[in-house]
């Protein structure tokens, strides 16, 4: 057995299915033994390897299984790293190969050699390069260990061309990680408090991270809240971790978030945080967060607790077995009645936070394309969307009901996620529809993968909102600079339904708002993917939202109009 041999088993003995991937000469080895499995496994050909490592991410982010992406080295190795940078600031569990130059090359600048191990050290939970055939085995086991333990997150595996051709002699089984051991359950001494502080709580808010999702927390999540009627927000992260439309649902929390989901953390007096960063999109003015709350951190990462913002009792482990641990601890003290008053109040705020987005009108209102695009989507269909102002469009106004159903680039808000990601969400999930939601600029940055999605016959529509600028750059620049436009107009070029065609794809211009809805049915009947071109207005604004660093409090736009109106 060789080394590509030997990779190649690794990979099936951890049940891998799908490899998204571009060769070039440092891999062909290992390409060449693919061809011996392709009934086993599928290598979906992607046209840039940013693409394969974005694809990689949503395919984990469905699945809840490692991703795989696989590039040459150089220049290929180093496009995977704008996709396993996203995934790292996600905690998305990819593992990423690459090629490089024969060992005996290393550090010679040899053709096509790139310093991967030190490129990538800040970007994954941890990186390999690998120079004994002998230790394929052993260090893909770890890598997989490594990625989907923990905090989930991408691990690098760099692969010399010679060790892809060694022959393994002698096979090294240890696959022990020193130092790796995860936290996993909530210290019972802390629970306990957990479960005092959330009875005596008055004005308890939770909210639920992208950790709620990777631990498959969700149904722990529902019975918390409805077994004392805590009113909940998401994160952008945590968007689909809860049922959209139940009634104690605040909406997204932070700058493009709701306003009652902001006002609601900011006077409540606990807060139950669970699986999130505290990134500063969530928290603004870290002076005058939550000050009125006590807050109760539970995470995964002990390195997260206490990093942005000061907690006041700390829990670490994974969300589904803390969650378990907290409501059979209030199952057990649980003495009084559920906090209907609060909860009442909330209910109230959020249906005043619940603005109608049908708006008819030309040139097409944005709202009204989240609109139609909702009437459509079935419950179990996926969305993912790119990075800009389409983006928060969906965070906003888009109800997700089920677990995994809203994949996008989050900590690195990623511009190109959104098609590459849907590739990867419909080959995790091929018996639902899989939607891009993107914006112009996003789009043309990864629109060479409509070649995948044909000569892979990997049906996904996306869904262009064309405002032909860089439309979150141009409303900062609206708001902030005084309409200064600076390199933000892109125009209406190109055609995006004439690129579809380009790719032997259907490509569909929408330029009226009564031709949205027929639009989007027949891209949802189509067998292949499809392209919607939606012309929308140049500078509308997607609001609420408050300014990088102000306080949550101060969000202008938006529904409600009173500042703490219940407040």
């Amino acid at each position: 057995m060789n080394g590509s041999e030997a990779i190649v088993k690794a990979l099936l003995e951890e049940k891998v299915e799908h490899i998204f991937g571009f060769p070039g000469g440092a891999v062909m080895p290992l390409y060449d033994e693919f061809l011996k499995h392709q009934g086993e496994l599928r290598h979906i050909l992607v046209r840039h390897e940013q693409g394969a490592a974005h694809a990689a991410d949503a395919y984990a982010r469905v699945t809840g299984k490692a991703g795989i992406c696989i590039a040459t080295s150089g220049p290929g190795a180093t496009n995977l790293v704008t996709g396993i940078m996203n995934a790292y600031m996600d905690s998305s569990p990819v593992i990423a190969f690459a090629g490089q130059v024969p060992t005996s090359l290393i550090g010679n600048d040899a053709f096509q050699e790139s310093d991967m191990m030190g490129i990538t050290l800040p970007i994954t939970k941890h990186n390999f390069q690998i120079r004994d055939a002998n230790k394929i085995s052993s260090t893909i086991k770890k890598a997989f260990t490594i990625a989907l333990n923990g905090r989930p997150g991408p691990v690098y595996i760099d692969l010399p061309k010679d060790v892809q051709t060694n022959e393994v002699s002698a096979e090294e089984k240890d696959t022990h990680i020193a130092g790796f051991k995860p936290v996993t359950a909530g210290h019972p001494v802390q629970i306990k408090k957990a479960a005092e502080m959330i009875l005596n709580a008055k004005q308890p808010v939770i909210i639920a991270g992208g950790g709620i999702l990777w631990a498959n927390a969700c149904p722990e999540l529902q019975q918390l809240v409805e077994a004392f009627s805590i009113p909940i927000t998401a994160t952008f992260m945590g968007k689909s971790c809860f049922p959209e439309e139940h009634p104690l649902y605040l909406g997204v929390l932070g700058m493009h978030g709701r306003k009652a989901a902001n006002y609601a953390v900011a006077n409540s007096d606990l807060l139950i945080a669970i699986g999130c960063r505290f990134s500063d999109r969530i928290t603004g003015n870290l002076q005058t967060f939550a000050k009125k709350s006590k807050i109760i951190h539970i995470d995964i990462d002990s390195a997260e607790i206490g990093k942005n913002v000061g907690v006041d009792l700390p829990i670490v482990g994974d969300a589904k077995n803390v969650l378990q641990q907290l409501n059979q601890m209030l199952k057990k003290m649980a003495v009084k009645k559920k906090n209907i008053k609060w909860a009442e109040k909330m209910k109230r705020f959020i249906q005043e936070c619940d603005c109608s987005i049908d708006v008819k009108g030309n040139p097409i209102d944005p709202r009204k394309l989240v609109f139609e695009l909702g009437k459509v989507l079935k419950e179990q269909d996926i969305v993912t969307t790119g990075v800009g102002q389409q983006q928060m469009f969906a965070a906003h106004f888009l109800k997700r009901s089920k677990p995994h159903t809203f994949i996008s680039s989050g900590g690195a808000g990623t511009m190109g996620f959104g098609l590459p990601a849907s590739i990867g969400a419909k080959v995790a999930a091929p018996d639902v529809q899989v939607f891009d939601f993107d914006g112009d600029g996003s789009f043309a940055m990864t629109q060479q993968e409509l070649a995948t999605a044909k000569e892979e016959n990997i049906k996904v529509i996306a869904v262009i909102m064309n405002n032909a600028y860089l439309g979150m750059v141009r409303q900062w620049a609206e708001l902030f600079f005084d309409r200064r436009y600076s390199a933000v107009h892109l125009k209406r070029t190109p055609d995006f339904a004439k690129v579809a065609e380009a790719y032997r794809l259907k490509g569909i211009r929408v330029e009226r708002d009564s031709e949205i809805g027929a639009a989007l049915r027949e891209a949802y009947k189509s067998d292949e993917a499809v392209v919607l071109d939606v012309i929308v207005k140049e500078e509308a604004n997607i609001l609420p939202m408050f300014t990088a660093g102000a306080n949550t409090t101060d969000m202008f736009g938006g529904c409600i109009k009173i500042k703490g109106k219940l407040f």
